[in-house]
């Protein structure tokens, strides 16, 4: 492996969304993951014409499996869960994306691993944490914003919150603030010889990401009510507006100036609107606006935008986004499993991450992973006949892939 992550081993204790996208961006740097997934999920069948085959149940084209190694191994056996243990010993990070008290059940938590091995950094991804009255509770993205503060804010005027997809707390409050935990622990056991637990929370994830709304607030410059304040869509000149194909474009003239070259691109006399800081007339200018947004297509105005300081583009769908030429010319994507995917972000000027490998199959690299990582053949060998772990079917054993 290539990138910053170099010689660093993970282990995944495979799980949902949020701590795969930290493994994921773990191993688009360089890391060496191992994926643990559930030794019932391997596929005991593998014809061609099943689109699911390759991954004995995921699709070969989930990009959040992407750059790893799995190893099938029955964590509720004994056998299966010393095999970890043994794995444990040899890696520098172990992530989990269980409630709290799960992996210590299983013989699995931080004090059995850090026995093991002193030095692990052990992940741990909740929507609520490790403790609080709510830890145990059952929750998703768009609870966690709600709890944390943010999803009041999202949303048009006079209309419900609106979720964000799942992006702001699974995978930015989320999985992006584990692994920047994770190799913030790394770093400093450079200095103490000593690993520590990282407990993320998705909740506390998004309160971070609010510290700029909070600052606002503080200044009187945000009101709690949507659609009203100047990064909600009340302001004029930052939302988005819909254009004669039903397409829209998003605008962010936020600094005066480039208001100013907005309105030179529309043909509008800033003479004739209200000042731009008078928040009462801002339904009334986005009504003006939108009227002229209205006339030509997406396109049209793209072009006619292009190049300016107004700060207006197009919004594009995904597939659109692929083919940007921006977006082409600094390869944002790359593709995949034959599937154009996110390339690994961000860039280093020596370090490059190569593009990374395409998802695995449940238990494609049982044996062969087990055997890089210390394992003799017939300790292997006696692990499969126990039913503690499996390989995949069209996968040979120590295969090496």
């Amino acid at each position: 492996m290539t990138g910053p992550l170099g010689g660093v081993r993970v282990l995944e204790l495979a799980g949902l969304a949020a701590a795969p996208f930290a493994c994921m961006v773990l191993s688009d740097l360089g890391a060496e993951v191992l994926r643990i997934d559930r030794a019932d999920r391997v596929a005991p069948t593998m014809p061609d014409s099943d689109p699911l085959s390759r991954t004995g149940g995921r699709q070969a084209t989930d990009p959040l499996a992407r750059g790893r190694r799995s190893a099938a191994i029955d964590l509720k056996s004994a056998g299966g869960v010393d095999a970890v243990l043994r794995l444990v010993g040899r890696a520098d990070v172990l992530i989990e994306g269980f409630r709290p008290g799960v992996t210590e059940r299983l013989g699995l938590g931080p004090e059995a691993c850090h026995a093991r091995n002193p030095g692990l950094v052990y992940g741990r991804l909740t929507g609520w944490g490790q403790d609080g009255p709510m830890a145990q509770v059952a929750g998703h993205d768009l609870n966690y914003l709600a709890i944390g503060g943010a999803l009041h804010a999202i949303g048009g005027a006079g209309g419900p919150p609106l979720p964000p997809l799942n992006l702001v707390a699974d995978f930015g409050g989320g999985g992006m603030l584990l692994a920047l935990g994770v190799v913030a622990a790394l770093f400093e056991r450079q200095t103490s010889g000593r690993g520590q637990i990282v407990d993320a929370a998705m909740v506390d994830g998004v309160a971070l990401l609010t510290a700029f709304l909070h600052g606002l607030r503080a200044t009187g410059a945000w009101v709690d009510d949507r659609g009203a304040n100047l990064l909600d869509g009340g302001a004029p000149f930052y939302r988005s507006y819909e254009t004669a194909d039903g397409k829209y474009l998003a605008v962010a003239a936020l600094e005066p100036q480039f208001y100013a070259a907005l309105l030179a691109k529309l043909g509008i006399d800033p003479e004739l609107l209200p000042a731009r800081e008078d928040r009462g007339e801002w339904p009334g200018v986005s009504t003006r606006l939108a009227a002229e947004f209205g006339k030509r297509t997406r396109d049209e105005w793209t072009e006619l935008f292009a190049g300016s300081d107004a700060c207006v583009t197009p919004v594009l769908t995904p597939g659109e986004a692929v083919e940007h030429p921006h977006n082409v010319a600094r390869a944002t994507f790359a593709e995949v499993d034959g599937m154009p995917q996110p390339a690994p972000a961000p860039r280093f000027s020596r370090t490059s991450p190569t593009t990374p490998t395409g998802a695995p199959a449940v238990g494609e690299h049982t044996t062969s992973a087990l055997s890089d990582w210390g394992f003799s053949a017939g300790e292997i060998a006696d692990l499969v006949a126990a039913g503690a772990i499996a390989q995949a079917v069209g996968h040979a054993p120590g295969d090496g892939s």
